[in-house]
C-alpha cells in the first residue's frame, strides 16, 4: 500500500484543471497578398477557423493577431485582459465558449495565433482527444489557406493548479493522481505524438506577500531586501535539495515566470516575464534566482522542473509528493496563515512540436 501510495499524489477535489492548444501560423508577405488589405486578411482567417473548427467541435477559439503571449487561467466569471506583452484569459471550462478576433488596427504581426480553450468537464481525461481534434483541424484547415506552405507549430498546454493548505480550510476530500507524462498518455489514448516533440512537466507555487509574510521576511532592511530575498532562496534551495529536487528557480521581481525547455530555445527576459530555462534530460542545475531589492514584491514564485529521471511509472505522483514535502519544510520557518491565505500549487505540463 505504501509504495502504490508513493506512485499517486493526493490532491484536493477543488483542484482547478485546464488546458489550451495553439497552433502559430507564420504571416508572410505572400499570405496578406492574397488579401485586400492587413485588416481584411485578418477577418478572413478568423472567419475560416471559426468555421473549421465548428467541425472539430471547437467552441472556445481566439485568433490573437498581436504577438502577445496568451496566458490562460482558471475564473468562474469570463474575462480578457491585455497588457502590452501578454492576452490573459479567465474562464471556467464547464460554462464559457467563444469565437473571437483580437488584433490592433494597422498592426502587422509576426504571426497568427489561434488559440483553442478546452471545454466541458473532465478536461484531463478528454485532453488527448481535444489535442487530437486539434490535430484535425490543422490538417483540414491548411489545404484552405492561400499559402498551404506554412511552417505551422503546435503547443499544448495543460495546468492542475490547488491550495497545498486545503485541508487547513476545511476542504478534506482528496482524489489520487499519478499525473502521467503527456507523451505515455496521449500514446495510451490513441493520439500518437511526433518524435520530435519538446516536453517540459514543472511546477510553480505562488506565495502571496502580504504583511505578515512582509514583516518576518522582508523587514531587516527598508531601502534593500536583496539580504533578505538572498535568504528567502537559500532556504527554498536547502528544502527543495532535501527532497531531491535540484532543478530550481525563484522569481520575486514582480514578473510572471515562463519556464522553456533550454535545450531548444533561445531565452530572453523582457518587462513583463522572467525567461527560466532548464534541460529536463540534465542530471544536475544550479539554481536560479531572480530579484529586485528595491521594491517589496506582490508574490514570491518558486519554480521546481521536472526532469527526465521524475517520472515514476508513467507518471509524476512521486514528484508532487516530493515537492509538497520540499514545500512543507520551507514554510514551517514561516508563519503562513494557512487558515486563510492560499499558497498555490501548480502543475505545468507543456509540449511542442511542428505540425
Amino acid at each position: 500500500m505504501a509504495i502504490s501510495r508513493q506512485k499517486k499524489v493526493y490532491l484536493p477535489t477543488t483542484t482547478r484543471k485546464n488546458q489550451y492548444i495553439t497552433v502559430g501560423f507564420p504571416l508572410t508577405d505572400e499570405f496578406i497578398a492574397h488579401y485586400e488589405s492587413l485588416e481584411n486578411c485578418y477577418q478572413e482567417f478568423s472567419k475560416l477557423v471559426f468555421q473549421t473548427a465548428d467541425k472539430f467541435e471547437l467552441y472556445n477559439v481566439h485568433v490573437v493577431a498581436t504577438d502577445k503571449l496568451p496566458v490562460v487561467r482558471f475564473h468562474n466569471e469570463v474575462y480578457c485582459f491585455s497588457t502590452q506583452e501578454q492576452l490573459r484569459f479567465f474562464y471556467n471550462p464547464v460554462h464559457h465558449e467563444a469565437n473571437r478576433l483580437h488584433m490592433i488596427p494597422d498592426y502587422r504581426a509576426k504571426k497568427l495565433k489561434v488559440v483553442f480553450l478546452a471545454t466541458g468537464d473532465e478536461i484531463r481525461s478528454k485532453a488527448a482527444n481535444f489535442h487530437a481534434r486539434i490535430r484535425e483541424f490543422t490538417e483540414a484547415l491548411m489545404p484552405q489557406l492561400p499559402t498551404q506552405e506554412l511552417a505551422t507549430k503546435i503547443r499544448d498546454h495543460q495546468h492542475i493548479s490547488y491550495d497545498l493548505f486545503a485541508k487547513n480550510k476545511g476542504h478534506k476530500e482528496t482524489y489520487g493522481y499519478k499525473l502521467r507524462a503527456l507523451n505515455s498518455r496521449y500514446q495510451h489514448r490513441d493520439c500518437p505524438l511526433p518524435e520530435d516533440v519538446s516536453a517540459l512537466s514543472y511546477v510553480q507555487i505562488t506565495m502571496p506577500v502580504g504583511r505578515r509574510i512582509k514583516n518576518q521576511l522582508l523587514a531587516e532592511n527598508r531601502n534593500d531586501f536583496s539580504d533578505s530575498y538572498q535568504k528567502v532562496c537559500e532556504n527554498f534551495v536547502e528544502a527543495a535539495r532535501s527532497k531531491q529536487l535540484n532543478k530550481l528557480a525563484v522569481v520575486a521581481n514582480g514578473k510572471v515566470p515562463l519556464v522553456r525547455n533550454s535545450k531548444f530555445e533561445d531565452l530572453q527576459s523582457t518587462a513583463e516575464f522572467q525567461m527560466i530555462g532548464f534541460d529536463p534530460s540534465a542530471t544536475d542545475a544550479e539554481p536560479i534566482c531572480h530579484w529586485d531589492g528595491n521594491v517589496i514584491t506582490e508574490a514570491i514564485r518558486f519554480v521546481i522542473v521536472a526532469g527526465d529521471s521524475d517520472i515514476a511509472d508513467g507518471g509524476y505522483g512521486r514528484f508532487m509528493n516530493q515537492v509538497e514535502d520540499a514545500m512543507r519544510k520551507f514554510i514551517s520557518d514561516i508563519d503562513f496563515d494557512k487558515e486563510h491565505i492560499d499558497l498555490t500549487v501548480g502543475f505545468h505540463q507543456h509540449l511542442s512540436y511542428k505540425a
